[in-house]
């Protein structure tokens, strides 16, 4: 399933959802430009395994790779993928937090995806062995998936417009976003517990799964009061 719209229109431009947007896009075109960006900046897990690792690095330098791999992506289909969501949800939730409110969650949620993924990279290592802990981790999905935990909670009554593919067939259906959101994690985690003996690269699903728990705990934190309740404005959606 491929989101395509939602029916909540946000009462404010959504500045930081944009930017956000914006700054993956120009990192990855820097890293079109410059192939060993992933390798110079990107985060890996290794990190925290290992306090070596961190002294050579410095804090500054292992922080600053923590936050410059949510901006960095592994692919075209990567980065489109995750722009997209973050262009169909990041608005209304940023419009419930406010911007500030907003930029902070959306980066402790990316932070706590990588370390999530960590995690389980390390028990990885220690059963299985191999490269895992030294395999870049680069992807603004696990902050997104943040995002989608927000979402959930914030919105339970909302749609979402979704390309849908059904074997060779495809259709586009309005969906509650509770089931599409709902739908979408029960993949992450099947493909999660699947790939649990797998230490080589792929997808991070595990940052995946963090970043959604992180973003239903973390919602109400940083969602003001009075916005809690507040009715969101409805779209009504027709097909073209």
């Amino acid at each position: 399933m491929i989101p395509i719209r939602d029916n909540i229109k946000s009462a404010h431009y959504p500045i930081v959802n944009t930017a956000l947007i914006v700054a993956c896009i120009v990192v990855f075109a820097y890293q079109m430009v410059e192939p060993a960006a992933i390798e110079a900046y990107a985060f890996r897990p290794a990190y925290l395994a290992s306090l070596t690792t961190i002294k050579e690095l410095g804090f500054v330098g292992a922080g600053s790779s923590l936050l410059l791999s949510m901006f960095m992506h592994g692919g075209l289909l990567h980065i489109g993928f995750n722009m997209l969501f973050l262009w169909v949800f990041g608005d209304n939730v940023e419009d419930r937090m406010g911007h500030l409110r907003y930029l902070v969650f959306y980066l402790i949620c990316g932070v706590l995806a990588t370390l999530s993924h960590s995690m389980i990279a390390m028990l990885g290592a220690l059963t299985h062995g191999g490269p895992g802990l030294q395999i870049p981790l680069v992807g603004a999905s696990g902050a997104i998936a943040g995002v989608l935990g927000a979402y959930y909670k914030l919105f339970p009554y909302a749609s979402v417009r979704a390309l849908v593919f059904l074997f060779f067939l495809y259709t586009l259906m309005d969906l509650p976003a509770t089931l599409f959101i709902i739908i979408w994690f029960v993949l992450q985690l099947l493909y999660g517990l699947s790939s649990l003996g797998d230490v080589g690269g792929g997808v991070a699903f595990w940052a995946h799964i963090g970043g959604f728990v992180a973003g239903i705990l973390l919602v109400r934190l940083f969602v003001p009061r009075r916005r809690l309740t507040g009715k969101p404005r409805i779209v009504h959606m027709h097909l073209e």
